[in-house]
């Protein structure tokens, strides 16, 4: 009776535990979707964004370590966006990928879901659909307290192991974006400088083929 009594009493505190853990649990990923939703909010709120960006690439297993930066402008659908010596402009319809070393545009229609890309319109507000989230760690970087919430794939064929989005507590802003693949692959976008509301020349977002008369235009569709 002495052990029916205390295999009970073990039984009553897992069970306490469990529902605690749960209702933390809840709490925390209830506390990660309003951060992000708090943030998208204000995202969606500006005009236009400049952002100047580091992109790295690592995969040990591979001996892949890649880094370089780049600038992005976007508004709305359409986006400048400037890397790897190569500009793509979206127009909101048609995208256009400039390459200087090949004098070629190649140019095409964009379809993110298609291409099962996070393309620059998207970077910052990719996350509102297909994940659950939790609460990660705290940072300080240079004074900055950066809040990273973990993002896991709700398709459990996704490539994707999770994505830590980390988050100016401060600003509301991303701070960066890092995301770890099944394959060990670890891809780190890192936003140096983000500039909201800016003046903006009103043929930014369209392409001037003047400029290249002598370049190889590729339509690919």
């Amino acid at each position: 009776m002495k052990q029916y009594n205390i295999i009970l009493i073990k039984l009553v505190f897992l069970s306490i535990f469990m529902l605690s853990s749960f209702s933390i649990f809840a709490q925390n990923a209830n506390k990660a979707e309003a951060l992000l939703k708090e943030v998208s909010a204000k995202i969606k709120a500006y005009k236009n964004m400049s952002i100047d960006f580091k992109y790295a690439l690592v995969n040990q297993s591979e001996n892949i370590n890649q880094e370089t930066r780049g600038t992005v402008v976007i508004e709305g659908e359409k986006y400048v966006l400037n890397i790897m010596g190569a500009t793509r402009i979206f127009d909101g319809k048609t995208l256009y990928t400039i390459s200087p070393d090949d004098e070629e545009v190649t140019v095409s229609s964009s379809d993110a879901e298609n291409e099962g890309t996070i393309t620059p319109n998207k970077m910052l507000s990719f996350y509102t659909d297909g994940y659950t989230y939790t609460m990660d760690i705290v940072q300080n970087v240079l004074g900055r307290k950066i809040q990273y919430v973990k993002l896991t794939p709700i398709d459990s064929k996704s490539e994707i192991s999770h994505v830590l989005l980390g988050i100016d507590a401060n600003t509301k802003h991303i701070y960066n974006l890092i995301e770890v693949g099944k394959n060990s692959t670890r891809t780190t976008l890192t936003f140096n400088s983000f500039k909201t509301d800016e003046s903006l020349s009103k043929n930014l977002f369209a392409f001037d083929k003047v400029k290249y008369k002598d370049y190889y235009i590729n339509k690919i569709d």
